[in-house]
């Protein structure tokens, strides 16, 4: 059986109504099951970036996938890439009884094992924050869960940025500004 790979989908939009939706019922078209899902403004001024991860064991359905999506009005463009390509982190909370901590006793191993942030301390609860990739902050859910208990836990979708010296977006726009002062001297 031909294993799949995680692939990390871009999709740059302006923020309008039903874009989601649209950018969703592509993926359903497709039969790909959307694993994680971040939506933010981009470093672009009023445009919005999705990042949205997918597995596939095909890289011509990534092309395939990212062309439908780029046909659609609202999208200004879509890209793939794989891990190697991308600078990429998820973040996790976890909540846990402040009375099942101090009873574990010392949490410095877990801070220092795992590096993670301490959010909140009350008499009731202790909130662990973890950013990471996926198999740290699966790491630390686990070890928390057979050793203390986790109350609550929670992953974002990942955030990502390419490994590129600018956003693909900007050298696309550069691009077709380019092309189109060229054609305003041609006209005149």
């Amino acid at each position: 059986m031909e294993e799949k790979t995680l692939y990390t989908i871009t999709i740059f939009s302006e923020n309008t109504v039903g874009v989601l939706n649209q950018i969703t019922t592509i993926f359903t078209r497709r039969q790909l099951n959307i694993e994680t899902l971040s939506v933010s403004p981009s470093a672009i001024k009023g445009i919005h970036k999705f990042t949205i991860t997918t597995f596939s064991d095909s890289e011509e359905d990534m092309i395939k996938l990212v062309r439908q999506i780029d046909k659609r009005v609202d999208i200004i463009k879509a890209y793939y890439n794989i891990n190697e390509d991308l600078i990429h982190q998820e973040l996790a909370l976890y909540k846990l009884a402040t009375e099942k901590v101090l009873e574990h006793g010392s949490i410095e191993y877990l801070v220092r094992k795992y590096n993670i942030r301490i959010l909140e301390v009350s008499k009731d609860c202790v909130v662990f924050l973890k950013a990471g990739h996926y198999a740290e902050t699966q790491a630390l859910f686990e070890e928390l869960s057979q050793q203390i208990g986790v109350l609550q836990f929670i992953r974002s979708g990942r955030i990502a940025i390419t490994k590129a010296k600018v956003e693909r977006l900007s050298d696309m726009l550069a691009s077709r500004e380019e092309r189109y002062k060229k054609l305003e001297i041609t006209d005149n």
